[in-house]
């Protein structure tokens, strides 16, 4: 199942890119359009643990801390840093930056966490790049320094988001993780995103869905809703569902089909043909995919013993508390070990 919610959110991560495109045009500044996506996500997953786990509200000072570092350096700045590579460079090469991340986490897992891996695993981390090489098209692309950095940075929070996401799964519920790391955010985005000078006429206002389904013409607030709840809320909680029941690498590798997802939504909704060697990057990613899943070790750091290690490393009181916080998300969701 770890595989199908990562793929599951890439769909929908996806078919967002479009989504995005069609909103921003529509009147609505990117950064406001992020503090209405992880604050949507944090009301609805706040709703959704008043009603099932209000114990989820009460976590150790050193969680408030790990949610904090996750909500600001693993959510807001990567939509951040993403927004500005895409504003500089194209959608396609602004993601293969992004996904370096995918070989930052297997080399931190390897190295930091003495995670065991298969060689097979460096192989298709190594199809993962070249396949999204092709796909963006690099070589014939006049790239902007700024926007590659940006690009880069844009990996470094992709990695913090995978890492540091994968080791609080394990010590509590996917939905706390979602409205802690969101509440953050939403702070953050709160100071500098600009969003009371959004004019309320605009949401009611309607507009043309572009491309394919231009002659369609819907009020904004439905497609701001779409971009809160199917693009945001629903993937980032299929993320950590799978970072939950597998690897930060295995995880990172499958998410990089996101990248294959948009493609072919532009191709389909906006007209952005892909050529034939888009097309051949695409089956190479998907080959990658495939061959990461044979790629898990037998005896791999997993989210039980992230949970031991953060346990040992708490005070005698929020030990106890962390323990217990993993023991009733793993009835809620199944034995990590066992998933795997």
């Amino acid at each position: 199942m770890g595989y199908v919610y990562a793929l599951s959110a890439a769909l929908l991560f996806g078919l967002n890119g479009s989504v995005t495109r069609v909103t921003v045009d529509a009147g609505i500044d990117p950064a406001q359009l992020t503090f209405i996506r992880v604050l949507s996500v944090c009301l609805i997953a706040g709703g959704w643990l008043a009603l099932t786990d209000r114990g989820a509200f009460r976590i150790t000072r050193r969680q408030v801390a790990v949610m904090a570092v996750l909500g600001v350096a693993g959510v807001a700045l990567l939509q951040w840093t993403y927004a500005m590579a895409i504003k500089l460079l194209p959608v396609g090469i602004a993601l293969l930056l992004e996904y370096l991340a995918v070989l930052a986490v297997a080399v931190i897992a390897r190295v930091f966490f003495g995670e065991r891996v298969k060689g097979r695993l460096w192989v298709a981390i190594a199809l993962v790049l070249a396949g999204l090489a092709l796909v963006a098209r690099p070589g014939g692309a006049d790239l902007d320094p700024v926007g590659v950095l940006f690009g880069l940075a844009a990996a470094a929070t992709l990695t913090v988001y995978f890492l540091v996401g994968e080791r609080q799964v394990a010590a509590t519920s996917p939905m706390a993780v979602a409205f802690w790391s969101m509440g953050f955010a939403t702070l953050f985005w709160a100071m500098f995103s600009g969003w009371w000078r959004l004019d309320p006429a605009l949401l009611a206002a309607t507009t043309s869905l572009d491309g394919a389904l231009e002659a369609v013409s819907v009020p904004l607030w439905l497609v701001v809703a779409w971009n809160a709840v199917l693009g945001s809320f629903a993937p980032f909680l299929l993320s950590f569902l799978a970072l939950r029941r597998l690897s930060a690498t295995a995880v990172g590798i499958v998410a990089s089909s996101e990248v294959v997802f948009a493609f072919a939504f532009a191709w389909m909704w906006l007209g952005q043909a892909l050529d034939p060697f888009q097309l051949a990057g695409a089956s190479v990613v998907l080959v990658a995919i495939i061959l990461a899943q044979t790629a898990r070790p037998d005896a791999a750091m997993d989210a039980d013993l992230a949970s031991q290690r953060l346990a040992a490393s708490m005070p005698d009181d929020e030990s106890e508390t962390g323990a217990a916080a993993h023991a009733a998300g793993a009835r809620g969701a199944g034995s990590p070990s066992d998933a795997r």
